[in-house]
């Protein structure tokens, strides 16, 4: 799958040492394809050969998401906090969808249910620690912003 040439603006997560599991699951419900580079592929003989150095999943709906492992050289990890991966638009069954997946072994924050302002969002803390927001955009606010 091509990477589009112009600037773009993409969440990278870093994790202790499973990146190359929450990547793959990840692609489990969003699809796309999957690229995941070894520190050890990139001539590191150390105990992180085998963590992820880069990886990157991009899909047909348009998402990339990166991640990687923390390098023990470059001292102590440090949980992700401070921020969530959003995942909005009006296609509700694919949505849907995918709170499932992100909901099925995960902390629900805020079920998915209708809002004030029209939508449908939710609020998860998947199975590796990471916040995602979940916005299905009702068909009257999907017509305001076209």
């Amino acid at each position: 799958m091509a990477v589009p040439m112009t600037n773009i603006l993409n969440p990278y997560i870093n994790f202790k040492d499973n990146a190359a599991e929450a990547m793959a699951f990840y692609q489990s419900f969003l699809g796309g394809d999957l690229r995941v580079s070894k520190f050890g592929d990139m001539g590191d003989t150390s105990e992180a050969a085998d963590l992820t150095m880069h990886a990157m999943l991009v899909t047909d709906e348009g998402f990339t998401l990166m991640a990687s492992d923390s390098h023990p050289s470059m001292g102590e990890f440090i949980a992700p906090a401070g921020f969530s991966v959003s995942l909005s638009g009006v296609g509700e069954e694919k949505l849907r969808a995918y709170w499932e997946a992100l909901a099925a072994e995960g902390t629900i924050g805020m079920p998915l249910g209708k809002q004030p302002w029209g939508d449908v969002f939710g609020h998860v803390i998947d199975k590796f620690g990471i916040s995602w927001l979940v916005n299905i955009v009702s068909a009257e606010n999907a017509a305001a912003r076209s």
